[in-house]
């Protein structure tokens, strides 16, 4: 995969990351009690960091010499 691919997928990860933090800040202010679904968000938020972490790494790999 090319790093332009690579950059481009990185950015819409880390938008919808964002996304999702937005979502659970406003559904924490409204008091929201859907514990299930604030789970899935904090869990898909998880696997998008990892995902971001791992593209981040391809890109930019940390060579210990």
């Amino acid at each position: 995969m090319s790093n332009i691919r690579l950059i481009d997928q990185l950015k819409e990860l880390e938008q919808e990351h964002r996304d999702l933090d937005e979502i659970l800040i406003q559904l924490h202010e409204r008091k929201t009690v859907d514990f299930l679904q604030i789970q899935r968000l904090k869990k898909r938020k998880l696997v998008l960091k990892d995902r971001i972490i791992f593209l981040k790494n391809k890109l930019d790999p940390d060579i210990i010499a």
